[in-house]
């Protein structure tokens, strides 16, 4: 593993690319093939990854190999999703995205990571959400390690299909 760095405008084709990868490498066998399509093509664009580049309410950090592959990244961000009424959102932050590639996981990627975003939420905010597919259990246990807990359900859209997520939430 290298060193953790902040991802420039520049990386944006690559983040792209890798986030797609991951996505349907994780979750693809789940959705028809035209609505994972049509998902992954207004999902995470890379002209989106650019203007949250140059967006300064976002951040993303990634870590690479030798050869300067992607091995994972987190985006960090304000709160865009509608969280249930009771939860509240000032002072808050998204986790957006965090994704590490199949032969990076239980490298300690995934920590590095996370330690970064949540040392950004802190200086940010005084909670820190996220959302996490109800069957990804690696993913839940991973979050509650540091902290998250389950503050609600969410609907996730892959085109026609609808899948249950659930809100995690972290005091900073």
């Amino acid at each position: 593993m290298t060193a953790l760095q902040l991802a420039t405008p520049g990386d944006a084709e690559a983040i792209a690319a890798f986030a797609n990868g991951s996505f349907t490498h994780t979750f693809g066998h789940i959705y028809d093939a035209a609505d994972l399509a049509t998902f992954l093509a207004d999902w995470n664009p890379p002209d989106r990854v650019r203007a949250q580049l140059a967006n300064p309410g976002y951040a993303i950090a990634l870590v690479r190999d030798t050869a300067g592959a992607i091995l994972g990244y987190i985006k960090m961000g304000p709160v865009d999703f509608d969280l249930p009424a009771e939860q509240p959102t000032d002072s808050a932050v998204e986790l957006h995205q965090l994704y590490v590639a199949e032969a990076a996981k239980g490298t300690g990627v995934a920590a590095a990571l996370m330690d970064w975003g949540i040392a950004w939420a802190r200086a940010r905010a005084s909670i820190l959400y996220l959302t996490v597919f109800t069957e990804n259990d690696r993913a839940q246990a991973f979050y509650r390690r540091y902290g998250f807990y389950d503050v609600g359900r969410n609907e996730f859209r892959v085109g026609n299909h609808v899948d249950e997520d659930r809100f995690f939430r972290l005091d900073l």
